[in-house]
């Protein structure tokens, strides 16, 4: 699943090639994403001014005239591209915008776990998607003192805690692996037994870590592009995530993985405390 690196990198692309255009036509071929996608939706966005593009959390926000938001989030396999018009369709493509340049903007989502939805701006915050999510790790005020006041309030492991929506917006299991292996943090510690220190350690590897994976377009395993259609890259530079086996890049010792609840985590043995 794109996690805030992948996203933020596909808002920083469109926002250049979609801002100051406006919608054409709205197409809807497939309705059964995650939720049904609303019949309402070509008519609330046809003709419609695209005034910018933001990200909260996992989310991708087109802010339109008439105080509008299009939300999307891309779910397990989705994508979200700029094309030229005159590109074949493909099976998958399940929403296309027209745009009045000629060009395109493609989702497409072969497993259909995506999710796009249509709201005020007065309600989006209120929205069941962004009501509970928790501050941005970019946010002034995401530090030391705000993530171990979680910590403490949490009987879990640290990449649980980490994961969590309403804690961290945005950060999922990879970047939490790589933020670990760079806090020296195994993930299977358990929160609220972590000390000061090493939790501000935590906080202050979370923005560093994603401000590097964006600088590398995110990571792209296997569905992951760009707003362009393009790979990331940050896979080459993963220090333990993917890499059961391998050889930790800092000290030599080999990478291990362990399950933590549904999902691998991964860590350096020696590295990680």
């Amino acid at each position: 699943m794109p996690e805030l690196p992948e996203v933020e990198t596909i808002c920083r692309g469109l926002r250049p090639l979609v801002s100051g255009r406006r919608l054409f036509r709205v197409e809807v071929r497939e309705r059964r994403l995650r939720s049904r996608v609303a019949p309402g939706i070509p008519s609330r966005l046809q003709g419609k001014a695209v005034l910018g593009v933001e990200r909260r959390g996992k989310y991708i926000l087109f802010l339109l005239e008439g105080e509008t938001v299009w939300l999307f989030h891309l779910g397990m396999s989705g994508k979200l591209i700029h094309v030229a018009g005159g590109r074949p369709r493909e099976k998958h493509d399940h929403i296309i915008v027209s745009l009045d340049n000629g060009h395109e903007l493609r989702y497409h989502d072969p497993r259909r776990f995506g999710l796009s939805l249509v709201v005020s701006r007065a309600g989006l915050e209120g929205l069941a998607q962004i009501r509970n999510l928790g501050l941005e790790p970019f946010d002034p005020r995401f530090n030391g003192d705000y993530l171990y006041a979680a910590s403490r309030a949490s009987r879990r492991r640290i990449r649980d805690l980490l994961i969590d929506q309403r804690i961290v917006a945005g950060l999922g299991n990879i970047y939490a692996n790589e933020i670990l292996f760079n806090a020296g943090v195994r993930p299977t510690a358990r929160a609220w037994r972590l000390g000061r220190a090493r939790v501000e350690r935590i906080a202050e590897m979370i923005p560093e870590v994603l401000q590097a994976a964006i600088r590398w377009c995110g990571t792209s395993f296997s569905d992951y592009r760009d707003a362009e259609d393009g790979f990331g890259e940050f896979q080459n530079h993963l220090a333990v995530y993917d890499r059961e086996g391998g050889k930790c890049r800092v000290c030599g010792a080999t990478i291990k993985r362990v399950a933590v609840g549904n999902r691998s985590a991964f860590y350096c043995p020696s590295c990680q405390r």
